[in-house]
């Protein structure tokens, strides 16, 4: 994340939920990843750029009691504003780590998350519109890399300029990236389709919302 993003974000975390318009436009994406996700009962995900904790309860609903979910975020405020969403459901099963997914030392995390209960490496990894908030976004794909474990699945929910009929709309998705700190012309789930097997690709809202889900292989294609 830059510093001008970290700043908007420590910011506007008391109010990110309401002003995010999830509900219209982002859910959606949020969605549309998390069931193209084999995600199964008892497993651990780590939820890089996790933010508020929206992903949590899509989430809570496929990992379950026995699962673990691990949120992954830069900002204090805003892990303290998922601390509170967890605390409210009852979710006990949520591990929360303050890291800078660019310069993380993916070695500690790992040992934070065992030491709070987890299990060190997920077996699920996934990215929701935070890739293109981060520079370089390519150094925290592969931090999420090394947090997952071979034939981990792995998923990045990111935007771009809507195509199509929706191409119009392109000057207000530029603006709500601009808004947010987000680099639309990112791509990061380029990443993913290079890094990844079996990828599977799916868009939402006009094309805006771009979503890939992979297999990781036991070691990256092209190394």
């Amino acid at each position: 994340m830059t510093r001008n993003s970290a700043e908007k974000y420590t910011a506007f975390a008391p109010f990110y939920d309401l002003l995010s318009a999830e509900h219209p436009v982002y859910g959606a994406g949020r969605r549309r990843l998390i069931e193209s996700l084999a995600v199964r009962a008892g497993d651990q995900v780590v939820d890089l750029g996790c933010g508020t904790g929206l992903n949590f309860a899509l989430l809570q609903h496929r990992v379950g009691p026995g699962g673990v979910i691990v949120g992954i975020d830069r900002s204090a405020q805003m892990l303290a504003q998922a601390r509170r969403r967890a605390g409210r459901h009852g979710w006990d099963n949520v591990i929360l780590v303050r890291a800078d997914a660019t310069t993380m030392i993916t070695s500690e995390v790992s040992e934070q998350i065992t030491d709070a209960g987890g299990r060190g490496l997920s077996r699920v990894g996934l990215a929701t519109y935070a890739l293109s908030l981060m520079d370089p976004w390519e150094r925290a794909w592969e931090n999420l890399w090394q947090l997952t474990r071979s034939d981990a699945q792995l998923g990045v929910l990111d935007m771009q300029r809507p195509t199509g009929l929706s191409a119009p709309l392109s000057p207000l998705a530029r603006f709500a990236c601009r808004l947010g700190g987000a680099d639309i012309e990112a791509h990061p789930w380029t990443a993913l389709e290079r890094d990844c097997t079996q990828v599977r690709a799916a868009s939402a809202r006009g094309g805006h919302l771009q979503v890939r889900v992979g297999v990781k292989p036991s070691g990256r294609p092209g190394s």
